[in-house]
């Protein structure tokens, strides 16, 4: 039989010191003397002590898992660059901080109910919510059991929860800026749903650059999608129906620049001769359209980097909230390729 795991009284012989001595060690507690700290350390390294896990969280009265909820359905999930980049940074900075990732869907009302159970029982430390429409209950009822919780975007311009975005607006508006610049007369637009903030974003940026350019906004330009690439395509056919003669398309993401790159091909349009397109985002698809596609730069990966980072802080200063929540805004570029 092989030798049983040493204890933490074991380390604490060892050492020469208190079995709590011991554990504030571990648990990085600065009540300790590096003399000490040395002897711990030395210790743990000569019997080959591995903490047990589960017994050092019911101690702190953790679960050490952070929940990952993206209210869509799995179509979406595997379908868009936005949810596996968010979900690798997520999942790279969780493993640093040595915290396990419960990644949830929530698609129907019943999926939601099961959740807040879930949650109010606190079996899990954090919440981080991705894709956020205007409506959804979750973030209020998470303010409500005082689960630290994170948002990637805002349901409004008075966002009370924490979160990180970019900036949507700005980005927007330089992609039109640029259309306009290269001479294009008449710009459309393909919107995210707008009972997202940030689609309603992306969409204001839009307007700006349009009266900025001395230009009335014309709705007939505007038509919303939902961010998916059938969305792009149906936005696309019904622009073309309503103003044949546009000549640059402004789509809220890659992905909806992707179905709307298909119509154009099918109405036997040309990008960019005949029209130019710029998508948001700057992901995969935009790297790999033909011809490849000018894109706004968010980084997608760090601002899911950032979201745990926001939320270890909250997590850690529960109980010393202030009225002043953490709210990271990161900048946007517009790389130009050979759509536009």
């Amino acid at each position: 039989m092989g030798r049983s795991r040493p204890t933490l009284e074991e380390v604490a012989a060892r050492a020469g010191v208190g079995r709590g001595t011991v554990s504030r060690v571990i648990n990085g507690s600065p009540r300790v003397s590096d003399r000490t700290r040395t002897a711990v350390e030395q210790a743990v390294a000569e019997l080959g002590y591995v903490p047990n896990r589960v017994a050092r969280a019911l101690a702190a009265n953790r679960a050490d898992a952070v929940a990952l909820v993206i209210p869509e359905p799995e179509t979406r999930l595997f379908a868009e660059p936005y949810f596996s980049d968010i979900i690798r940074g997520v999942g790279a900075e969780l493993a640093e901080a040595d915290l396990q990732l419960l990644l949830t869907l929530l698609r129907t009302p019943k999926e939601r109910q099961r959740f807040a159970e879930y949650l109010s029982a606190h079996r899990v430390d954090g919440v981080l919510l991705v894709s956020v429409h205007a409506d959804d209950p979750l973030p209020d009822l998470l303010e409500r059991i005082e689960m630290p919780a994170v948002l990637s975007g805002r349901r409004s311009a008075h966002e009370s929860v924490p979160y990180v975005d970019c900036d949507n607006t700005g980005g927007a508006q330089s992609a039109v800026e640029h259309l306009i610049g290269r001479g294009r007369a008449t710009v459309a637009t393909i919107t995210g749903p707008l009972d997202m903030y940030v689609a309603q974003c992306r969409l204001d940026g839009y307007r700006a650059a349009i009266q900025a350019a001395g230009q009335e906004v014309d709705p007939a330009l505007i038509v919303a999608a939902d961010f998916t690439e059938e969305g792009g395509r149906r936005a696309m056919r019904e622009l073309l129906e309503r103003r044949p003669d546009l000549d640059a398309v402004f789509a809220a993401s890659d992905v909806m620049a992707a179905g709307a790159r298909q119509v154009l091909r099918e109405q036997g349009l040309r990008v960019p001769d005949d029209v130019a397109l710029v998508g948001f985002e700057d992901s995969a698809v935009a790297r790999h359209m033909d011809p490849p596609l000018t894109s706004v730069r968010q980084t997608t990966e760090e601002m899911g980097r950032a979201m745990v980072r926001v939320l270890l802080e909250e997590i850690e200063s529960q109980g010393e909230r202030t009225s002043k929540r953490p709210q990271l805004v990161l900048p946007t570029e517009l790389v130009r390729r050979g759509s536009s």
